[in-house]
Parts: structure tokens; C-alpha cells; sequence
């Protein structure tokens, strides 16, 4: 079969949930000023600053009664670098100081709804301490990642030694602002087989190619295509959050996706790419010529040998529909986990209150051995085995059995049989990159799209970025690497679409990557393949440490438990091109780190 996309239906949406208030700093159910990660783009294109961005003149229409103004503290309060989360009345904003000018925005991170109070201030922005995302001190502007929305800023202004701020009372309340995007121009028939911008994929890439597009005045036509059924969503959440929904977890409604003129067709494979006539062939038939390509379709998961492989009841954790089926066949019944990824161990941990019991089987000696080293795996895997988690480390599934195609057992190579009424397969992953065999695109031995600093791959038009690439990584020589974060991918997003409408933004951030277990948060930031001694200070058994991992007398990569915002400090440091040695995390004093103040 042939032909064009006919438009998709409009999926109904009642309600939009940016996070559950339940999730506060156990941010689990739940990473720069003018040292921009894209410093050579313009913040905000042409289209200026959001709307709900207070610092301008009030526009007429604006009515008084829709402000609210208080005066919050004595001039002399605040220190130069300090911050201070204050109360209107009509809600809470966040007052900084620096360089001796006051200037306020909104007080939580739109990611997950961390308090900024708590994370690092620096150079003009601020830096969540959950996930590393940085907000402009003077705009709002995000400008590192993770996450989609900037915040509002409010006046301020000082009379009579008294700071007072004066405040829109809906962006108090909403805590963010989507930058301004421009609409579609061009005359577009939803059976047209072109898009100007074809993205296929609708993960942190994808999205974030699409919107930075509009925000950046982009008026041609924009098509997002996405083997899933929904609209995007946040899958970190999915491993933490078994009984979510994909509305629960949304990223994006259809309708804000329609408002700015991103075209998504769901439940559209992509199986070809013909780079010569700037074609792309879906799995229905369908074709599509483009004039950019991106290529986000992300991992699947490692493939795996054993016998059995007919029994249901077996998952690769990839939608919400997966996660609500595990979570509702494990209750009260027998997990098994096959894998100690950070996915697997996730499901685990998730799966501790509502299992009769949980098994995790796994060929390492310890849990996240090669990522965070064998003291910190071995901490994490006696918090796992005080929560009634059974692991059985050195060993592989050899075959699962069912009764009339139900999982049954799960039988291990060592001879052991384990009861599994739900298998969750957290083995690892590979690059959805299959279909990409005949383009002519470029790819390493492993299946990676190997793209420049700039996203392009090997082919003209087609750019890649997300878990699929690897690319130059200016914090090891521009060495090609693949990094696998949530973040990342943000990242690659906004490099590719400024590089589409030819604008120089090469990567200039730091790798962010977290994981919640039990309340607890493992916070990650730098690129630590290949570390070579790990440097731990605080107390493991406690589950309060920072691990300082080092290559050489360098460190590259550091992660922390309770203890923050010290990683988003280090990223900070790592972030403005210093170079922190080992020597400097040997002596145990780390309050040079730990410091909130501006530096």
C-alpha cells in the first residue's frame, strides 16, 4: 500500500499533570546564565521573551487586580550569591542577589518541582540541584536541561532600604512559561506526502528539536512520527512509577502540539530510509519525502537466549500499558527481574510494596558495578536486600516455563528455580537503528549513527541525536561517545534543530543522570566511562556519600546519595571548563564544593 498520512484523530485530553504533589525531593515518582550550553544561538530567537515574563512594561490590558506586590525583606538580607525563597500572598516567589542587583523569578524547577533555593547559584543562573537544569537569573530562560518549560520573572524593585516584588498572580501559581513559538506559514493539506522537517521519534530529542524550531521562528511545516500510541511522555518515570498513566506522565498534550503546528502521527514505523530521493518508508506502506530528517527512535531492549520464550507475562518495560500490567500481575504475587540496569532495579525497588516477592537476577557480582563502582553497588544492593529483594548475582536465565502459555518459573543456569508469576527484563539495550541498514547513513560496529558536533550524520539533511548516536564529546577530546541520559538527549535535540536552520550550537553541558529507589535518589553528573579509582566521602552504610570517580588525577564523573546540591555543584565547576584534580577530593575537605555562594 501507498500513499500520504491522512490526519491524524485529536486524542481527548482532560487533564494536564506536570508532577504529582506527592512528589517532593523523593523526586523518584518524579539535568546557564550567560555561559549559555548553547552559547553561540540566540536565547530566544527573534521572537523575544515569554509572555508571562514580568520584567517588562505592563501592557494595558493587563489589569492591577491580576498583580500581586509585597514587600519581602530588608535590602541588607541578602548577601551577594545568596537566594531566598519569599511569600506574596498569592504565592511564593524566588529573590536573588548578585553583583548587587536583586531579581526574582519563580521559586520551583518546571521539571519535577525542585525548590531552587536549594540548588547553586552562579554567573547569571541557577542550577536545579535535583537534575541540573539551569534557568538565565534575568529572564527565566531554561538553558540547560532537563526539561521543556523556562520560569516566569518577576519586578523588583528597592524603596526606602525595603525589597519589594511585584508579581503576576497566574505565573505564581503556574511556576513556568513555554517560550513563544511561531506558527506554521505555509499552506499544508494534511494529505501532503512532504514535510519540511520530518522527526521520527517522540522522545526528549524529538520533542525538543520540534519546539525549538518554533521558538527559533521556524514557519515551515513540522511532522513528528512515533511507533508509540500516545502523545510524548516521560518514560524515566515509568520504572519509578508502575501505576501511572500516559496522561499522568505526559510531556506535551496533542492540543499544545496543534496550538504551535507540530504535526504527530502516532503508531507509524518507520522501515526505510532512501537518503538520495529524501524519502522514509513507514511499516504500513506509507511514504514521506523530507527536506531535514532527525532520527530519534532511541534503544530496545538487548535481545536475550533462553527457552520459553511462547510464555506471557514477560516484559520489556517500554510504555505505560507494560508498566500497569506488571504492576497489577505482580500484586501479591512472585517478581523476577532479569537484569540489574538502572531500569531493572527501578522495577524492583517499585515492585517491593505491592509484591509477595521480588528476585533480581544479574552477572555481575554487584548491581551497577561498571557505572558506579563496587562500593557504592554493593550500599545500594543491602538497601535493595533490607526491602526483602532476593538477588542471585553470576547467573542467567537458561529457560522459563508456563502453564498454558502463563509464566510459571523461571529457571537459572545455575540450576535454580525461581516463581515468577511476572518476569520484567532489564538487561540492557541496543540502538533502534535496524531500519537503517540500506540508507547509506553511517553507523558503527555496534549500530550507533555516528553524527559531527553539529548532529549531521554521514548523509546531507539528516541529522540524529538521543540514545541512537554517538557524537565528538568536547569533555574527552571530542572522542565519540554515547551517553544514554534523559538529559543528553535534550541537548542533542537543540543542537539539531539550530543546526537545521543553520546556526552554529555545538555541546557544551554536562552529562545529568539520576535514579530513585526506595525515597532515595542517586544523582549522577560527568562521564565516568573508563574511571580508573573512586573517591568516597561520607558514610555508605548510611546511604549518605559523594563518589568522586577519576581517570588518572582527574575527575570526570560524580555521584551522590542525601547529599546535595553537591552534584549539581560539581557539574557547576565541570561546566564552566575547570578541571577539578584528585588530589582536590583526597583530603576530605569538600566545603569548597558544597559553598552555595556565587563564584
Amino acid at each position: 500500500m501507498g500513499g500520504c498520512f491522512s490526519k491524524p484523530k485529536p486524542v481527548e485530553v482532560k487533564v494536564e499533570l506536570s508532577l504529582l504533589e506527592k512528589e517532593k525531593e523523593v523526586d523518584g515518582l518524579s539535568p546557564n546564565g550567560k555561559a549559555s550550553p548553547f552559547a553561540d544561538s540566540r536565547p530566544n530567537g527573534a521572537l523575544g521573551h515569554g509572555s508571562d515574563d514580568d520584567s517588562t512594561p505592563l501592557p494595558l490590558y493587563h489589569k492591577p487586580r491580576d498583580y500581586v506586590e509585597a514587600s519581602v525583606c530588608h535590602v541588607k538580607d541578602l548577601e551577594n550569591g545568596q537566594m531566598r525563597e519569599v511569600d506574596l500572598g498569592s504565592g511564593r516567589a524566588l529573590l536573588i542577589k548578585e553583583h548587587g542587583e536583586f531579581s526574582a523569578m519563580a521559586h520551583k524547577c518546571p521539571h519535577y518541582g525542585a525548590p531552587l533555593v536549594k540548588g547553586v547559584l552562579s554567573k547569571g543562573h541557577v542550577r536545579c540541584p535535583w537534575h541540573g537544569a539551569c534557568f538565565n537569573i534575568a529572564t527565566g530562560d531554561l538553558e540547560d536541561f532537563p526539561g521543556l518549560d523556562s520560569l516566569p520573572t518577576f519586578q523588583v524593585r528597592v524603596e526606602k532600604d525595603k525589597v519589594i516584588i511585584r508579581a503576576n498572580k497566574q505565573a505564581l501559581q503556574s511556576q513556568k512559561r513555554s517560550k513563544p513559538m511561531a506558527r506554521c506559514s505555509a499552506v499544508i493539506n494534511s494529505s501532503m506526502c512532504f514535510s519540511h522537517v520530518l522527526i521520527i521519534g517522540s522522545g526528549p530529542a524529538a520533542l525538543v528539536c520540534a519546539e525549538t524550531l518554533r521558538q527559533e521562528g521556524f514557519t515551515d511545516r513540522i511532522v513528528m512520527c512515533t511507533m508509540d500510541r500516545h502523545p510524548p511522555y516521560d518514560r524515566p518515570k515509568l520504572s519509578k512509577s508502575l501505576d501511572s498513566t500516559a496522561e499522568q506522565l505526559r510531556l506535551r498534550s496533542m492540543e499544545f502540539l496543534q496550538d504551535h503546528d507540530i504535526e504527530l502521527f502516532t503508531e507509524k514505523e518507520a522501515v526505510a530510509i532512501d537518503v538520495k530521493t529524501r524519502f522514509v518508508t513507514f511499516e504500513d506502506g506509507l511514504r514521506m519525502e523530507y527536506r531535514k530528517l532527525f532520527i530519534a527512535t532511541g534503544s530496545k531492549p538487548k535481545p536475550m537466549i533462553y527457552k520459553g520464550k511462547d510464555v506471557r507475562n514477560v516484559f520489556h518495560l517500554r510504555t505505560p500499558e507494560d508498566a500497569n500490567s506488571i504492576a497489577r500481575l505482580a500484586n501479591n504475587k512472585n517478581a523476577v527481574i532479569v537484569g540489574t540496569s538502572f531500569v531493572g532495579m527501578e522495577v524492583a525497588a517499585a515492585l517491593t510494596d505491592k509484591a509477595h516477592s521480588v528476585s533480581v537476577i544479574g552477572i555481575e557480582t554487584v548491581p551497577f558495578k561498571k557505572a558506579l563502582g563496587e562500593k557504592v553497588g554493593k550500599a545500594i544492593m543491602k538497601l535493595f536486600e533490607v526491602n526483602r529483594v532476593k538477588f542471585y548475582m553470576l547467573n542467567e536465565v537458561a529457560e522459563m516455563i508456563g502453564h498454558h502459555g502463563q509464566l510459571k518459573e523461571v529457571v537459572l543456569k545455575s540450576g535454580k528455580v525461581l516463581r515468577a508469576d511476572a518476569c520484567v527484563i532489564g538487561a540492557g539495550s541496543i540502538p533502534a537503528t535496524g531500519f537503517l541498514k540500506q540508507s547509506g547513513i553511517h553507523m558503527d560496529s555496534k549500530g550507533f549513527i555516528t553524527v559531527n558536533k553539529m548532529m549531521q550524520t554521514s548523509a546531507e539533511g539528516v541529522f540524529a541525536g538521543g540514545d541512537v548516536v554517538v557524537f565528538p564529546f568536547p569533555a574527552r577530546n571530542n572522542k565519540k561517545v554515547n551517553i544514554p541520559h534523559w538529559q543528553m538527549a535534550h541537548v542533542h535535540g537543540r543542537v539539531a534543530a539550530l543546526s537545521m536552520m543553520g546556526r552554529a550550537a555545538e555541546i557544551q553541558t554536562v552529562p545529568y543522570f539520576w535514579s530513585a529507589m526506595f525515597g532515595k535518589t542517586i544523582r549522577y553528573a560527568g562521564y565516568g566511562e573508563g574511571f580508573d579509582d573512586v573517591i568516597i566521602q561520607g558514610d555508605l552504610d548510611e546511604l549518605r556519600f559523594v563518589a568522586f570517580y577519576t581517570r588518572s588525577e582527574e575527575v570526570v564523573a560524580v555521584a551522590s546519595m542525601n547529599y546535595d546540591p553537591i552534584v549539581s555543584r560539581v557539574a557547576e565547576v565541570l561546566g564552566s571548563g575547570k578541571t577539578i584534580k584528585k588530589r582536590d577530593v583526597e583530603t576530605g575537605d569538600i566545603s569548597w564544593l558544597i559553598d552555595k555562594g556565587s563564584q
